[in-house]
Formats: C-alpha cells, sequence, structure tokens
C-alpha cells in the first residue's frame, strides 16, 4: 500500500503543473494532536499567494472526490521557501554550489549545525565545503540538509 504523501503527491502533481508550477514536497505530519496536509510549491520566480489559492482550492476538490485520508486534516498550501530543505538526489543536484545548513542527530566536534557549501551527494552523503575543508556527512548522521540565504 502506497503511503499518502506518494498518494497526494500523484494526486496533485496534474493540479500543482497547471497552475504553472512544480509540486517540491508533501508532508502529513500529526502536530499538537492534529493531522496536517500540506503541499510545498516551487516555481521559477517565486510561488505568490494566488498560485497557493489556486492549487488549494483544485486540490481541495480533488482530495474530496479521491478521499485516499479516512481521518480529519488540515490542508495547507505553500511555497518551498528560499530556505526549503533538500530532500531527494534531484534537490541536491539542482542547489550543488548553492549555501547550505545541515543538521546533525548527534554532536560532531560540539555542534550539531554546520553551514557551508554544497559542493556533493554521493549516495546519499552530503559534502559540504566550510572554508578549505570539506566535511562529508553520512545518510545516517544528517537530521536535515537546507538551503540558507546568505545576507
Amino acid at each position: 500500500m502506497k503511503k499518502v504523501t506518494d498518494l497526494v503527491a500523484e494526486l496533485a502533481a496534474p493540479a500543482v503543473e497547471r497552475q504553472g508550477c512544480e509540486l517540491w514536497d508533501v508532508e502529513y505530519v500529526r502536530e499538537a494532536g492534529q493531522w496536517y496536509l500540506r503541499l510545498y510549491l516551487d516555481k521559477e520566480g517565486g510561488v505568490n499567494i494566488l498560485d497557493c489559492e489556486a492549487v488549494s482550492r483544485e486540490v481541495s476538490d480533488l482530495l474530496d472526490e479521491a478521499d485516499p485520508i479516512e481521518a480529519s486534516y488540515v490542508f495547507e498550501v505553500s511555497s518551498a521557501g528560499a530556505e526549503r530543505a533538500l530532500k531527494r538526489p534531484g534537490d541536491f543536484e539542482r542547489f550543488m554550489g548553492s549555501p547550505v545548513l545541515v543538521k546533525t542527530y548527534k554532536n560532531r566536534d560540539g555542534r550539531k549545525e554546520f553551514a557551508g557549501t554544497l559542493v556533493g551527494y554521493e549516495n546519499g552523503d552530503v559534502l559540504i565545503e566550510m572554508g578549505r575543508e570539506t566535511l562529508r556527512f553520512t545518510k545516517a548522521e544528517t537530521a536535515l540538509v537546507r538551503l540558507r540565504v546568505v545576507f
């Protein structure tokens, strides 16, 4: 049986594309006793509120019709954001050379956050350049990798 996020992604992707956007990610999470279904969008030039509204209306109707989730949930549609999480190999390829923040599950050299430039992605391992040093983070030790906005 497919995961809820996979079912929703398959259902939502054509509607998202009709609105000129790309489906970046789908989340189905429980927070404070309530289930949330979230779609994150991306678009060349940025996602605006009208994009989110149009996608929300169309996908909401599709969700009501297909009814892939039995429990009640809150449905949200938003931009993936400038500091979006990188999850799939394609995400890492697309943003190679970009500033990122890597968060680890356990302390490494006395800390859990490392800011640098994404310079590699090999079989789930993330490589970042920090100054003149290149650090490798294995998939097992990496809690999160997200883009980082530098001012």
